[in-house]
């Protein structure tokens, strides 16, 4: 993080923006490809662009067969490379640039890397494809032995090999390295040494004519590079002009960052062309650290780097955000990509459930039905699982448990629920014990008076769990639980008899925003009556409310997200702390940016267009300030003993068994530090 730019700058928040660059190629013509590569370069210089990345060769061209051994070409390609540095003390960008270079005896396919009016290193391809229409072992020499060595172009010796790394040194995270098309195509390519060393940005400059399914090839390369390099791959293949004697070229560029595609161009453009995104460095950064198993490769697979430096000098500007950011980081926006996410989410609660029942004899699920989202999607999940097992639906022991605020229709949705699932339903009343229990203990309310307190609340939330674990014991039952992921982040539960505890959880991998498309999947599967259909809508159209509190003169219920924040911003912070521990105030950058306009971006499938809220940076860090203090200052007890449940979401479980292990007596204060210092107007009255 670069505390001295205005938080409104991306690069502040650890970000580089890169882009891959293709150019029309003039064949032989080192000149006026100079020019091209100049004219991308600018219009990346006012994007804020960190690095560009052009294609193989591109000062010559790619195809030029012979005509690369001619001294009047390679002389003209020197000229060219001293334009470019020329040209670039004025330009934001490293740019790296194709060129075939002459050292010592030999001639080599190079990646010339270039910044502020200097050649900060030459990289030689490692390997020369020599087969099918290839044949470049007729001119190049490999550049694999290279290591350690310096090499003289434009007037200047520079350092020359494939053992360099470029890093920013006032860029944190930012460290390149450049290889050369069919470097990647080999089994151990150059840049998974180079990301072992410390590279986050690997580039690939290639040249690449393209045939039928090729394409697919390098996209494949290049997403799979990134992932097992837990890097952004940065690939431009030549394009436009280039000769076509006997093969053609589709320009193809594209971004790809930790196997996740951030940005490409169509193919066979019509002119230049960039793509341009913005990298997570720290996202990578967070990635290596958390998988240890990175750097114990290196230890036996890792080779010695040297490291050229450079000052950047980042904008300071509001350049925006060029990268997709998703509002539900939970819930892909792809209708194709969500379905396969619910499908998956809903069979792992299923098989984990199945897999208890059959491990302790096929006792009977005990369930307590609210008419709320989690207890309806728990339901559904034990309903499958009883399916699965070939046991009848009427062994679901389903139990409504109606206390001082529960209302006629959540009520009337639990009943209708069940009946519709083929469950054995029954209501107890849990308003006498609840009376005798706060009379007992002297409460005012037992007396008449209004008090609504965490203990008139927590008593009804008791004798529910209660009543569930004695019922168990008396028919052969185990309690299920329904708290998810979103509650138990924020310790939203009546902590031990309460709904914190259970014989066993099927929600506790699900966030909140995640569980409703769940519904809404099951419903879609188009396996649900009619009557059971109208039933889940009902719910999923009901405000979220642990009804304990009774609804006040205006007739309003008790509502959660009044009372502890939007759960479209919790889980959002959620998954940035547990999957990438994230600082708070670049959580607050990016759900800003992902919340400030409704209109902008995609949606889920199936969220209702008439309920796409809008948050802004203040509110986004007043509601975070409450997250942080219950996530990091409060919940974690309640965490520490949880019930077992199976772990759903890649960004992690809270289970301290699992994904998150962290003290019962820990503070928010460094959190909340970063946080105040970051947006202090959210927090000026305070």
């Amino acid at each position: 993080m670069i505390t001295e730019l205005p938080f409104e700058s991306v690069y502040r928040h650890g970000f580089a923006r890169v882009s891959a660059c293709t150019i029309p190629v003039a064949v032989a013509d080192p000149a006026a490809n100079a020019e091209a590569v100049l004219a991308s370069a600018r219009d990346c210089d006012a994007d804020g662009v960190a690095v560009a990345v052009f294609p193989e060769l591109c000062l010559s061209g790619y195809a030029i067969d012979d005509l690369v051994m001619q001294d009047p070409l390679l002389d003209a390609v020197e000229a060219a490379v001293a334009r470019i540095v020329a040209a670039s003390a004025d330009l934001l960008p490293v740019l790296l640039v194709g060129a075939p270079l002459r050292h010592r005896n030999r001639l080599y396919n190079c990646a010339v890397v270039i910044h502020r009016g200097r050649i900060l290193g030459v990289a030689p391809k490692s390997y020369l494809p020599t087969y099918r229409e290839f044949y470049e072992h007729r001119w190049y020499a490999r550049g694999d032995d290279q290591a350690g060595q310096d090499i003289s172009v434009a007037g200047s010796t520079v350092p020359f090999g494939p053992d360099l790394l470029f890093d920013a040194v006032d860029v944190p995270g930012l460290t390149l390295h450049a290889e050369v098309c069919e470097d990647v195509w080999v089994p151990i390519p150059p840049s998974s040494a180079a990301a072992l060393a410390g590279a986050t940005v690997l580039a690939n400059l290639s040249g690449s004519p393209i045939t039928i399914g090729r394409a697919d090839d390098r996209t494949l390369l290049s997403q799979s590079q990134s992932l097992r390099c837990l890097a952004a791959y940065v690939y431009a293949a030549a394009g436009q002009g280039e000769s076509t004697n006997d093969v053609s070229w589709d320009g193809q560029t594209m971004i790809y960052e930790g196997g996740q595609l951030l940005a490409t161009t169509e193919r066979f453009p019509d002119g230049p062309r960039r793509s341009v995104a913005d990298v997570d460095l720290d996202r990578l950064r967070q990635d290596r650290l958390r998988q240890g198993t990175f750097d114990d490769n290196r230890r036996t697979a890792g080779a010695p780097f040297r490291t050229v430096t450079f000052e950047l000098a980042p904008p300071a500007a509001d350049l925006g955000l060029r990268r997709s950011l998703d509002r539900f980081p939970f819930v892909p926006d792809d209708p194709a990509r969500l379905a396969q996410d619910c499908y998956e989410a809903f069979n792992i609660q299923v098989s984990g459930l199945v897999q208890r029942l059959e491990a302790i004899g096929g006792p009977r699920p005990v369930i307590g039905v609210s008419g709320g989202l989690d207890s309806t999607h728990a339901l559904l999940v034990i309903a499958r699982a009883m399916d699965r097992m070939g046991s009848p639906r009427s062994d679901i022991l389903a139990y409504t448990l109606p206390g001082f605020a529960t209302s006629e229709k959540t009520k009337r949705n639990a009943i209708a629920l069940a009946e519709a699932v083929g469950a054995t339903i029954e209501e107890i009343d849990i308003r006498p014990a609840a009376s005798e229990m706060l009379s007992r203990m002297g409460h005012p309310f037992a007396a008449g008076e209004p008090v609504h307190d965490v203990t008139f609340e927590n008593v009804q939330a008791g004798l529910r769990t209660d009543y569930l674990f004695r019922l168990a014991n008396q028919r052969n039952g185990i309690v299920i639980g329904t708290g998810d992921l979103s509650e138990i982040a924020l310790g939203w539960s009546t902590y031990g008899v309460g709904d914190q505890m259970s014989h066993y959880s099927v929600n506790p991998g699900v966030p909140k925003t995640l569980i409703q498309h769940v519904i809404r999947w099951v419903i879609s599967a188009g396996e649900l009556s009619a009557a059971t259909v109208e039933v889940l809508q009902a719910v999923l159209d009901t405000e979220i409310s642990p009804e304990l509190v009774p609804a006040g003169q205006d007739g309003k219920m008790q509502s959660t997200e009044d009372r502890i924040g939007p759960y479209n911003l919790h889980d959002f912070t959620l998954y940035h702390v547990l999957r990438f521990g994230f600082r708070p105030s670049k959580i607050a950058f990016l759900a800003a940016k992902a919340w400030e306009d409704p209109d902008a971006g995609s949606w889920p499938a199936g969220y209702p267009e008439g309920a796409r809220p809008s948050y802004d940076l203040v509110t986004v860090a007043r509601w975070m300030e409450v997250f942080l203090q219950r996530f990091f200052g409060f919940a974690q007890f309640k965490r520490s003993a949880i019930p077992n449940g199976p772990k759903v979401s890649p960004a992690g479980s809270l289970s301290p068994r699992g994904d998150w292990r962290a003290p019962s007596d820990g503070n928010a204060r460094a959190w909340l530090a970063d946080l105040h210092a970051a947006v202090p107007s959210a927090f000026a009255g305070d």
